[in-house]
């Protein structure tokens, strides 16, 4: 069973193989077990693409409840014998857990036998935590295009800044451009690239190229290189309040959208607390910083 969902969430063997630590040929042969029993395929495969055939997806629409309340009834049992305590991982790129004081108030008169762990997670490819099972769920970002990665809802919605070195030309102004980065680096190490992008371009508005400069993968990193004058970098607004140092300025970025910050977990993977948090933060819509 977990086989098949998998597979009908990645559509693609290796990835299945890897989230379930089987080998491909595990998965291949348990796939066609499954169709030799129902007597039909449960998916096209070339080459080039996997898709659910119209057998396959009914089979998903009927099985995905089913294991969802194997899991929880797994997740009781779980938590009763630890006593009923849980535990919710919950990795976060800034420090900024203050701000979600209203979401965690919510869960926890939700779920009170539920703990919450804050874990720091780098700029590095921060979804790879997601998929190494280091944290539970993610605070992140959007966009979010990732295989095998269910995005919930918004939790907050904050304004970009120009996060910029006190001494910098930029820095007694008030307000900057997209536009004025074309003269300056902006750090690299943010992955995947689209992700990064969003926030931090490679081109203006104008179509200008924008310089890599150094790579840093956390705020301690970014600031160094900031304050050194190596670089400039757009940033979230709330290190305007976490991340206030002497030698740092921040600059509203007055050509920059809203960043939209939110809850993502593995597909397949949301238990009771995770379905819970992401029913908090839904019920609150998105808190504006």
């Amino acid at each position: 069973m977990e086989i098949f969902l998998t597979l009908a969430q990645e559509l693609h063997f290796g990835r299945t193989a890897e989230r379930l630590r089987v080998s491909p040929a595990r998965v291949s042969q348990a796939i066609r077990k499954q169709e030799r029993r129902i007597g039909g395929a449960l998916f096209d495969r070339s080459s080039h693409h996997v898709r659910l055939t119209p057998l396959g997806r009914q089979l998903y629409d009927d099985l995905l409840p089913v294991h969802r309340g194997l899991r929880q009834s797994l997740e009781r049992a779980a938590s009763t014998a630890r006593g009923g305590t849980e535990v919710l991982r919950l990795g976060m790129m800034s420090s900024n857990s203050e701000d979600l004081r209203p979401v965690l108030a919510a869960f926890a008169s939700r779920r009170p036998c539920c703990r919450v762990q804050i874990r720091a997670v780098g700029y590095d490819d921060p979804f790879s935590a997601l998929r190494r099972g280091t944290v539970d769920v993610l605070l992140a970002w959007l966009p979010i295009r990732e295989p095998g990665l269910t995005v919930g809802p918004v939790v907050y919605t904050e304004p970009v800044v120009l996060c910029v070195s006190s001494a910098h030309r930029l820095a007694a102004r008030e307000s900057v451009s997209y536009e004025d980065l074309a003269d300056e680096a902006v750090p690299t190490g943010a992955t995947p690239d689209y992700w990064r992008e969003a926030l931090i371009p490679t081109r203006t508005p104008g179509g200008r190229p924008i310089a890599r400069g150094p790579a840093v993968i956390d705020g301690t990193q970014l600031l160094a290189v900031v304050a050194s004058g190596e670089a400039v970098c757009p940033v979230h607004a709330h290190a305007l309040r976490y991340y206030a140092r002497p030698d740092i300025a921040y600059v509203p970025i007055h050509d920059a959208p809203l960043s939209r910050w939110t809850l993502c977990w593995r597909t397949g993977g949301d238990t009771g607390p995770i379905r819970d948090l992401a029913e908090a933060a839904e019920a609150l819509g998105p808190l504006p910083l």
